[in-house]
């Protein structure tokens, strides 16, 4: 076997090394198993910054014999680096655990290839130098991206949040996987995120982890890759939560929410609520004309000025909201049941019409108490706001 001197064999191998899809996924693979935090990310962006490293090398050793391009040479990957994981939350120490197992990896392949060329051990020895001299200056570049972003890293992360937030709930454009990652927004295991609305009077209205929050249109949205749980909702907060769904689908059900944070304020509820138990109100609310109409067939002869009338619609829907049960009702209005019988009894004489009995045009018995439900909802909230929910 020939025996090769000199460094420009060294460089062609790295450069080789560069393109050579197996090598970079060994040492990503590499930085991910060493440092745990960093197998969170995608393998796209680590595989990104550990082609641009490697290739850098190849430049490192050909300039080698020159000092001044030795200094001048580009360690724009490892700046980038270490401010995209400052950005992305990532510690340092995780970082640098990362970059160490990779650059360990990178001279221990680097080594048997010069071996097989024929490299000789004095060329040898003078690649082990060299790439740790390397290594210690992409270390220290790394750390310098790093420190350099962390002033400014919450405040751009937390802009690029409520950008791909504001781009995917509102505009409905789903931003590239890579896009979202960056911004603190990773799908679970299925590829899917919970949409969920908070109460915007409450800025930390969910306490759950890896939910990356934003404040959209008066509204505080949030995206994560599992359920809020009761536990993680501050007291006093309204939190509504969507069930899970692919990034293009999200956009319907965070106005869903939006919709049912507006109603759940208005009722005076607060907790974790999932979508779906406003969705009487959320539908009845899209047909504001057959809302009027029906409160006018049910109630019209109820005056919105007669205090007593107020109350004998109170009462009402507090009977359907409490499944036709007196003593639920009574408990909910702090009475005795036969109040709440008594007042149904002049419902039914002032209006003509009963919570119970079924019209005479045979309509169903849910189809009958909705009816009288979306009239007294929509009468009570023309003359104010409806009772809170008991």
């Amino acid at each position: 076997m020939t025996v090769v001197h000199g460094p420009e064999p060294v460089a062609a191998i790295l450069r080789a090394m560069a393109a050579d899809t197996d090598v970079c996924g060994e040492l990503v693979r590499a930085a991910r198993t060493r440092s745990p935090e960093l197998a969170r990310l995608t393998e796209a962006e680590t595989r990104s910054h550990v082609t641009a490293m490697i290739r850098a090398a190849g430049s490192w050793f050909t300039a080698l014999d020159r000092v001044e391009a030795v200094e001048e040479q580009d360690f724009t990957a490892a700046l980038l680096l270490g401010a995209d994981r400052a950005v992305q939350g990532v510690p340092v120490t995780a970082v640098l655990r990362g970059v160490q197992a990779a650059l360990t990896r990178a001279v221990e392949i680097t080594m048997d290839r010069c071996r097989s060329v024929g490299v000789s051990d004095g060329v040898l020895l003078f690649v082990v130098l060299r790439l740790k001299e390397y290594g210690d200056a992409v270390e220290r570049h790394v750390v310098h991206g790093y420190r350099a972003a962390e002033g400014t890293a919450h405040g751009g992360a937390e802009e690029a949040r409520t950008r791909l937030l504001r781009q995917l709930l509102v505009g409905g454009l789903v931003p590239a996987d890579e896009e979202l990652a960056r911004a603190g927004i990773r799908p679970n295991a299925e590829g899917l995120l919970y949409c969920f609305v908070a109460d915007p009077a409450h800025p930390h209205a969910s306490r759950s982890p890896r939910a990356a929050t934003a404040r959209l249109d008066g509204h505080l949205a949030g995206l994560c890759p599992r359920p809020p749980r009761a536990e993680e909702v501050p007291s006093g907060s309204l939190v509504v939560i969507a069930p899970a769904a692919p990034p293009a689908g999200l956009r319907a059900w965070y106005r869903l929410c939006v919709r049912a944070v507006d109603v759940g304020r208005r009722q005076g509820r607060h907790g974790l609520y999932d979508v779906t138990d406003f969705a009487a109100e959320i539908a009845l609310a899209d047909q504001p004309l057959l809302s009027a109409h029906l409160s006018r067939r049910l109630l019209g002869a109820l005056d919105p000025a007669d205090g007593f009338h107020r109350q004998l619609a109170i009462t009402a829907l507090t009977f359907l909201d409490c499944g036709h049960r007196l003593d639920q009702t009574a408990a909910a209005l702090f009475t005795h049941p036969n109040t709440i019988r008594y007042r149904l009894g002049r419902l039914q004489q002032v209006t003509g019409g009963s919570l119970v009995d079924l019209p005479s045009d045979g309509g169903s018995g849910p189809v009958h108490a909705l009816h009288w439900w979306w009239a007294l909802t929509t009468w009570l909230r023309a003359d104010g706001e409806p009772p809170a929910q008991p």
